[in-house]
C-alpha cells in the first residue's frame, strides 16, 4: 500500500510541475490529478482520501487564468461524462470536501463558457 501511495504522490508532483506559465492546461493533467478521487466520486469511499485532495489542490495551482479555468472545466466535464458511474452530488461536493475552492465547477452539465 505504501508503494501505491508513493506512486500517486510522485505522479501528482509531476503533474504540478508540468504546467508552466503561458502553457496550456491539458485534460491529461486534470485526469491524472483527479484519478485518486474515483473511489469517492463513484460512491465506493465515504470521503476523498488525501491523494485525491492533493490532486484537487494541484488543479487549483494550474488554473491561473480564465482560459485555464475554462479548459479545466471542459476537461472535468468530459471526464464526468466518460465515467457514467460518477455521482453528481459527490462531484459537486469534491472541492469543499477537500477544503479547496478551485474556481471550477465539477459537473456534467455546467456551461464552461461562463466559467471565469
Amino acid at each position: 500500500m505504501k508503494g501505491g501511495v508513493m506512486l500517486v504522490a510522485a505522479a501528482l508532483a509531476m503533474v504540478m510541475f508540468m504546467v508552466r506559465p503561458g502553457e496550456a492546461l491539458t485534460c491529461a493533467q486534470v485526469d491524472t490529478a483527479l484519478a485518486p478521487c474515483i473511489p469517492f466520486l463513484t460512491g465506493s469511499a465515504p470521503a476523498p482520501e488525501s491523494g485525491c485532495c492533493d490532486g484537487v489542490k494541484s488543479i487549483k495551482s494550474m488554473v491561473a487564468s480564465p482560459a485555464d479555468k475554462q479548459a479545466a472545466c471542459n476537461c472535468v466535464k468530459e471526464a464526468a461524462n466518460r465515467y457514467t458511474n460518477i455521482k453528481d452530488d459527490a462531484a459537486s461536493a469534491l472541492p469543499s470536501k477537500c477544503g479547496v475552492d478551485i474556481g471550477v465547477p465539477i459537473s456534467r452539465s455546467v456551461d464552461c463558457t461562463k466559467v471565469y
